[in-house]
């Protein structure tokens, strides 16, 4: 018989499910979505934010729309996906991690997508887009927003 009483744990699956439930609900793990299901689950709130901590999928704060995702790895850095970030950064007025404030787009760095041979490379929505060059990232950016909502993308660049 233990000493002091343990907390009742849950097998990682249901916990992990129940995360990825509510980031896909929601877009994210709110504070409140987080206590909710550790009521719901009946364990401590510390073990839901454990495993939200652990794993790169889940955010703590509420994406945009549209995901885009620069590729780092080390063909696309040497093939400049430094300058592709730089130019999104400037034209979405936000750094990765962040949302523009439209709450259309939110800027991501990863380590790698695994298109080497078509770096640099970015993702938007999951869908790639290779051998890119700054020039063409306005362009790209544009199909992204539905026609009725039409407006530039870029700070400065005319509609």
């Amino acid at each position: 018989m233990p000493l002091l009483s343990q907390p009742h744990r849950l097998n990682g699956g249901v916990l992990l499910d129940r995360l990825h439930a509510i980031q896909k609900e929601h877009g994210y793990l709110s504070p409140q979505d987080l206590k909710d299901a550790a009521k719901d689950l009946d364990v401590p709130l510390i073990q839901l934010y454990s495993a939200a901590t652990f794993y790169a999928a889940f955010s703590f704060l509420p994406k945009g729309r549209h995901i885009v995702r620069v590729c780092m790895g080390t063909a696309c850095h040497i093939r400049g996906g430094e300058k592709l970030l730089e130019k999104l950064e400037a034209d979405l007025g936000v750094k990765p991690k962040e949302t523009t404030a439209d709450g259309e787009f939110t800027l991501e760095t990863v380590r790698c997508i695994g298109s080497c041979s078509m770096s640099p490379v970015i993702q938007i929505n999951g869908d790639t887009q290779g051998r890119l060059r700054t020039d063409r990232l306005s362009r790209i950016l544009k199909r992204y927003i539905p026609a009725d909502e039409a407006k530039p993308v870029t700070k400065g660049e005319e509609g």
